[in-house]
């Protein structure tokens, strides 16, 4: 068994749209990124990348021209398929997003089965409001906390 923690922070903007795993959670607020700034999916990535011993999301995605606006729902899946085909499994994931001015509690569902879809396995995610502490707690940032588990596949061959 392997664990790895990712985390990821972005300012909060007037504008549209903010997305988190996938999921369009707002219209009216974004993050200030050079992707979509789906800080969710950052944090994941990096959990899956740290429990890999692969480095980290910049490893895969510098701030290039190339990556500019990159669908981070379409890096996680990458990344979930190079874990993988490296012969792990994605047991689970575990994600906290504090937030601040923006209900997500009803994306829940949404959100989870979003990135269930795309690792293959079981994915908790919590929400926290910041309680009024700091840029996060005062709305002016989104900050996310993510576990992964990774197990190495079992070769089901009997000897």
């Amino acid at each position: 068994m392997r664990v790895g923690i990712g985390w990821d922070i972005h300012k909060i903007a007037d504008g549209c749209c903010l997305i988190l795993g996938g999921v369009i959670v707002s219209n009216e607020k974004t993050t200030i990124a050079h992707s979509d700034g789906d800080a969710l999916c950052h944090a994941i990535i990096d959990s899956l990348l740290g429990a890999a011993n692969l480095g980290d999301i910049g490893s895969f995605y510098p701030e290039i021209e190339k990556n500019k606006d990159m669908s981070s729902i379409d890096a996680l899946n990458e990344i979930s398929r190079v874990v993988k085909k490296l012969g792990y499994y994605i047991v689970n994931v575990d994600a906290t997003v504090i937030l601040s001015g923006v209900r997500l509690s009803p994306f829940r569902d949404q959100i989870t089965g979003s990135l269930e879809a795309v690792l293959g396995c079981p994915v908790s995610v919590k929400f926290k409001s910041g309680n009024s502490v700091g840029e996060v707690g005062n709305g002016k940032a989104i900050e996310v906390h993510a576990v992964a588990l990774l197990s190495e596949r079992v070769d089901e061959r009997s000897d």
